[in-house]
């Protein structure tokens, strides 16, 4: 089973959010206790008025080359377990963010 999602030019991924963990950084994947996977990343920011998820976006963008605003949060503004989408998505990404390394 795909763990990202392309529908049409959006992708979407589930991903697991740290805030204050030190530094911004794409782990990658691992699965939850209900047996789904999700990317699993950490921000530097602390989780106030959107500080973390301003610096997930800024992280995702560093690392897929791409611009901060095809990115959204889709759902889990306010929670670590987030939904995200990639509008428009270049071909290539949903295979590079498939072959992302298992979390350690």
């Amino acid at each position: 089973m795909s763990r990202v999602r392309t529908t049409g030019a959006t992708l979407s991924f589930r991903l697991r959010l740290t805030p204050k963990g030190g530094r911004d950084v794409v782990e990658g994947w691992t699965h939850g206790a209900d047996g789904a996977q999700y990317l699993k990343a950490r921000v530097a920011a602390v989780p106030e008025q959107g500080k973390a998820n301003d610096a997930l976006i800024a992280l995702l963008s560093r690392t897929f080359d791409i611009a901060k605003s095809a990115i959204r949060i889709a759902s889990g503004h306010g929670v670590r377990l987030k939904t995200i989408e990639i509008a428009p998505a270049p071909p290539s990404l949903a295979q590079r963010i498939e072959a992302m390394e298992t979390a350690k």
